[in-house]
Parts: structure tokens; sequence; C-alpha cells
């Protein structure tokens, strides 16, 4: 086995420190499958809005999803490929 000592894993590890939490997991696998607004999300979630609002937020600073503006709403979806690619992993139907 080889190790890359020139890779740092730097933007890989923020981003699964991100998904880290059960969350912002279920908002971004929510997210990769439609893109919605803040009031759909927590109405899905069951969880208060500021609580919602807070995980998007730093979804979007960490540049893991972003918000479109549709009039008086904004809507988010997934833009960063690795966490597609890691809540599609995760959510394969594993069944034989």
């Amino acid at each position: 086995m080889a190790f890359d000592k020139e890779r740092s894993f730097l933007d890989e590890s923020e981003v699964l420190k991100v998904l880290g939490h059960p969350v912002r997991l279920k908002i971004v696998a929510g997210l990769c499958t439609k893109e919605c607004n803040v009031k759909k999300i927590w109405e899905c979630l069951g969880l208060p809005q500021a609580t919602v609002s807070q995980h998007l937020a730093l979804l979007k600073n960490k540049g893991i999803i972003e918000g479109k503006r549709g009039g008086a709403e904004v809507f988010y979806s997934v833009v960063h490929p690795l966490a597609k690619q890691i809540v599609a992993i995760l959510t394969e139907d594993s069944a034989p």
C-alpha cells in the first residue's frame, strides 16, 4: 500500500465533518433528490425553523449547498460533488 504524501485531504475532511451531523446529513440527502425551500425542509424533518436555518447556514458556508432566490423564497440544492457522492453511497440499496 502506498500513501500519497502530497495529498492533504483537507477539503474531504471538512465535508465529512459537516455531514457528520444526522440533521445535516438528512438535509443534504433530501436536497440531493429535490431542491426545497426552508419551510418545506423543516416541515419534512419536524424541526423548528431556527434549527433548520442554522444547519442550512453551515452547509451553505462550507459550499455544500447553495440557495437560489425564487420570488420571495430561497430554494436550496446540493452543489458539492463529494457531498453528492457520499449521500449516494450511503443511500444506495445494499440488498443483494
